[in-house]
């Protein structure tokens, strides 16, 4: 079980405990196979703390870690977490365009990439003229940045930011979650508690430390002394072997099962036999009673589900259902969240029971940096965060999630905001108004977007999918992009999104261009 609730105050605190109590047990297990102990991690933590003091990193600076997932940016985390840094996590997969805009926003006095792993990574240490550095913890590319200026350091764990985590905002204005200590070491213990975590389990993160959802497992797990077998990008066959081998914790998203599914499919395997699985959770997309059933058929354990966003430390809500159990709802409260609805909100039917989610508790984010506006706009005036989200309560208390009034596309486990790619393709100057909307395929979401050209001009679908793609990563390019002379508005002049779907039904049916 977890180290007792309260008993950390820094992120870093989690791995001091379990590197107290099992120093010798394996921590980690890397893409290559090797595996380090908890001293061994120790040893990589010691080891960045000396480069970033090395160059300049002061508490209340923040630590740019562009990456995917590896060694070295564990150790970067919890390196940050010692010296009281806000370490700021951008998966590497994005563009150029999209870091360059988030570096000004959040002005960090240091920038790493983890290059040992990921070839976009060392592609843009290659453009900020990167020195390449070696240690225990692997090889990483290290740009510094003159003039930061450090933010206030708090001794309370709920005052100290410890993270910062973009949820929009990489092609428009940037927005990113506080994620204070209190945060994620709160959200860590309900999480282990909700798996019944041990030492001797072992999870496979394939999920990105710079999604809340990897990131909190990270933790969670550290915190129960549960190893770790992290990869830096989801790979079906290698899946398949780990499961066979000695994971018994897979949290993942609807598409990592349904390529999972497939691949045995393929090579006529039924189901999986190993017998080691223990909990299988989907999370970030919504779950379908069929697609359920077939999971935990292949699976032989329950498939748990669950709701919870960047600004709550990832789970708010989730299920601990027995096998064939019907129930497609989010589930109950984890740890000390609380949860009610606002009849009153936007897109609330209270006739329905149906009103937007709201959320207390030691796991909701202190603000938005650098954004008191947002933040302001973001909490009720009695402190309750509002998550744009619509939700309704059934009989048993359970939650079910009934839209989303943000509009949010949840891609492959990525959040996709719809006013990012509006943004990439209105800077074609062909392009007059563009509206993205997300639409459900089977175990995921699809980005289409509609755009309205100007008149006479002769552009294709083709063409505006090239140009997003040099400032959009590829989970956030549009499926399709659907041309028009006029996109469906009201009286007022705003873009119908709800109708768009709709509207666009005969050419979403044709062929892609």
């Amino acid at each position: 079980m977890p180290i007792a609730d309260n008993a950390a105050r820094r992120v870093h605190d989690l791995l001091t405990a379990t590197s107290a109590i099992c120093p010798n047990t394996v921590a980690l297990i890397d893409h290559t196979g090797n595996k380090h102990s908890w001293a061994g991690l120790t040893d990589m933590v010691d080891a960045a703390v000396d480069v970033l003091q090395q160059h300049g990193v002061r508490a209340g600076d923040r630590v740019l870690l562009v990456f995917e997932n590896c060694p070295s940016v564990v150790a970067l985390l919890y390196a940050a977490s010692r010296l009281d840094a806000i370490a700021v996590v951008v998966n590497s997969r994005i563009t150029p365009v999209e870091l360059n805009r988030l570096i000004p926003h959040c002005d960090p006095s240091l920038v790493v990439f983890s290059v040992d792993v990921s070839e976009p990574a060392r592609q843009h240490a290659t453009l900020m003229n990167a020195t390449l550095l070696t240690g225990p913890f692997g090889e990483v590319a290290i740009a510094a940045r003159s003039g930061s200026a450090t933010e206030p350091v708090y001794q309370q764990p709920q005052d100290q930011v410890a993270v910062l985590l973009y949820t929009s905002g990489t092609t428009g204005a940037p927005k990113a979650a506080m994620l204070t200590h209190q945060n994620l070491i709160s959200g860590a213990y309900a999480s282990a508690k909700l798996r019944g975590s041990t030492q001797g389990d072992v999870c496979y993160v394939t999920l990105p430390l710079s999604h809340i959802f990897g990131l909190v497992t990270l933790f969670a797990m550290t915190s129960c002394r549960a190893t770790i077998r992290l990869e830096p990008r989801f790979d079906v066959a290698r899946l398949f072997e780990a499961l066979n081998d000695d994971v018994t914790i897979f949290p993942a998203v609807p598409q990592m099962h349904a390529q999972l599914f497939q691949y045995a499919r393929e090579r006529n395997i039924p189901n999986y036999t190993r017998g080691l699985l223990r909990y299988v959770s989907s999370g970030a997309a919504p779950l379908d009673p069929a697609w359920k059933h077939e999971a935990e058929q292949f699976y032989g354990v329950a498939l748990q589900n669950g709701y919870g966003l960047t600004e709550t430390a990832a789970g708010c809500c989730a299920t601990q259902n027995a096998i064939g159990d019907s129930d497609i709802s989010v589930g109950v409260p984890m740890g000390e969240c609380r949860l009610k609805l606002d009849y009153q909100a936007t897109g609330a039917t209270p006739d329905s029971g149906i009103g937007e989610i709201l959320v207390k508790g030691p796991q909701v984010m202190k603000g938005y940096y650098r954004d008191p506006q947002q933040t302001a706009t973001a909490f009720h005036s009695d402190g309750w965060f509002r998550t744009g989200d619509l939700g309704r309560f059934d009989e048993h208390g359970s939650l079910h999630i009934a839209g989303r009034s943000k509009e949010l596309i949840i891609r492959s486990g990525f959040n996709v905001y719809p006013v990012e790619i509006e943004a990439a393709l209105t800077t074609h100057p062909d392009v007059v108004l563009a509206a993205v909307a997300g639409r459900t395929v089977q175990g995921n979401e699809e980005v289409l977007a509609f755009v309205q050209v100007r008149q006479n001009c002769d552009i294709s679908e083709a063409t505006l999918k090239a140009h997003v793609s040099e400032q959009l990563a590829p989970y956030k390019r549009p499926s399709r992009v659907i041309i028009t002379d006029k996109l469906p508005a009201a009286a007022t002049g705003k873009i119908l999104k709800a109708s768009l779907i709709d509207h666009f039904a005969t050419e979403l049916a044709g062929a892609t261009a």
